[in-house]
């Protein structure tokens, strides 16, 4: 087995890179043949990513947050959603929000990681695809994403979020995680951004049916039960399949606030409302909107409205410690 490591050493505030040195011992020790790149900027993990796929390498490491991961996720897949090459992917977590690993069962710790990607054992997961706007323009309100001339093709492992959390994620990752911690960083951050924040009007095509809703807070697009730090969405969903979970939360006053947060917090299924609602689609596009245009997908704000999310065909293997049946 060859493995290509793809570093983060700006991962957790700059602490991730105290890790590397274990790592590569713990690989000599076990006469593993390893190939290791640091990013210097997180697009780097991107062409990483691609480099390794197509140069013959059995598994693709990403060490550092879902950032990172995400970066080497999309190296495994070219525009079109077809994979590059049959390698897998492992993880060695080393951020602050590991929504990825807890939603696949791939250990935090760095020892028990570094023993999991030994097996080679893998499960098959379906990856999302989101086509998407470049850059904001406003003329695009109301507007499919057929009309944007500037449109990129990303993906996704675990959550898309339009709406609220992309403002969060924004706010979330401006630094109040490094001294608060994730939890409480993300939290305080989601309490800020509902003092400011306008509920918008969407205009989709839900699995080729047009849909209004009214008032929208977020639209939450997933296939893992982790939104991001302690939000959680109870599903029916398993990693295989080609649906996605929508979480609507809409139409949410002052009082309303509470009885959503702990519905969101505490991960458990709820009956659907007017304000909170959990449904699932195969395809959805949602039209250009000029109040709240911003997209953010696995923490990370990434483009604008409008968007197409789909499910790609290629499955992608990922390093768990337990094999498919």
């Amino acid at each position: 087995m060859k493995y290509f490591l793809i570093m983060n050493p700006g991962s957790r505030g700059g602490k991730s890179r105290r890790n590397f040195a274990k790592i590569r011992a713990f690989l000599a020790k076990h006469n593993k043949e390893y190939q290791c790149r640091t990013t210097k900027f997180l697009a780097d993990a991107y062409t990483f990513s691609v480099e390794a796929n197509t140069q013959g390498y059995d598994v693709i490491v990403a060490v550092g947050g879902d950032g990172t991961i995400n970066r080497v996720i999309n190296g495994f897949y070219d525009s079109s959603g077809t994979r590059r090459s049959s390698a897998k992917l492992a993880v060695i977590y080393t951020g602050t929000s590991p929504d990825f690993c807890k939603s696949y069962h791939i250990p935090i710790k760095i020892d028990q990681a570094l023993e999991v990607l030994l097996t080679g054992k893998s499960k098959k997961i379906r990856i999302g695809k989101v086509t998407y706007a470049g850059n904001f323009v406003e003329k695009l309100a109301g507007q499919p994403v057929s009309a944007a001339d500037n449109t990129k093709t990303s993906y996704f492992a675990c959550c898309a979020n339009i709406g609220l959390g992309a403002t969060l994620a924004r706010k979330a990752n401006s630094g109040i995680r490094k001294y608060l911690g994730d939890f409480l960083g993300t939290f305080i951050s989601l309490l800020q951004t509902l003092t400011q924040y306008k509920p918008s009007d969407f205009v989709m095509e839900w699995d080729g049916r047009r849909k209004e809703l009214r008032k929208v807070f977020n639209l939450s697009v997933g296939k893992t039960p982790y939104i991001a730090s302690g939000i959680k969405v109870k599903n029916d969903l398993t990693p295989k399949d080609e649906k996605f979970y929508t979480l609507i939360v809409k139409s949410m006053s002052l009082l309303d606030i509470p009885g959503v947060f702990k519905k969101i917090y505490g991960g458990k299924g709820f009956t659907n409302s007017e304000i909170i609602s959990l449904e699932y689609v195969g395809s959805l596009e949602i039209y250009g909107n000029s109040n709240n245009p911003e997209l953010e997908f696995d923490g990370d704000p990434r483009g604008f409205l409008p968007c197409l999310l789909e499910t790609v065909q290629d499955p992608l293997d990922v390093i768990c410690g337990v094999q498919d049946e």
